[in-house]
């Protein structure tokens, strides 16, 4: 995709400050970090979300992303990390990337940056876990 801002950091039509590469991925610094150290990897190829990706790219896409966090966490001298993957909603680049922040007790962020909404009772929580497992059988046929 030509106006697909992370194609066009790829293909070094836009700089970024890059962290890693290798043939599949790149990993740089988020422009917008939540903090110093915010690192962003995409898939070369350009994926929108993550159901698009390849079955055969998901393991090594997350062995370098679980690699990144590690590395992240290392060179910030943080405490943890929050990994996180957007997928059409709140992605700000419709490229599949996923974010390694690292973090600190007492670092500002409070678990997700939305409310919670708690299910209605118990019930309401077995028919959500049951359409899940449905659609979970769907796809596996």
């Amino acid at each position: 995709m030509n106006d697909c801002t992370f194609c066009q950091i790829i293909k070094e039509q836009i700089s970024a400050f890059t962290v890693f590469e290798n043939s599949d991925s790149i990993a740089f610094l988020d422009k917008r970090p939540l903090f110093p150290g915010h690192v962003l990897l995409i898939p070369k190829t350009h994926i929108s979300i993550l159901a698009e990706m390849p079955d055969e790219k998901i393991g090594p896409f997350f062995r370098t992303v679980r690699n990144l966090s590690v590395a992240v966490e290392k060179a910030m001298n943080a405490q943890g990390s929050f990994v996180a993957i957007n997928n059409r909603v709140s992605q700000s680049v419709p490229h599949l990337h996923v974010h390694i922040v690292p973090r600190n007790r007492g670092d500002g962020l409070r678990g997700f940056f939305w409310p919670r909404k708690k299910y209605k009772d118990k019930a309401e929580m077995i028919e959500v876990a049951d359409r899940i497992k449905k659609a979970i059988n769907s796809n596996e046929a």
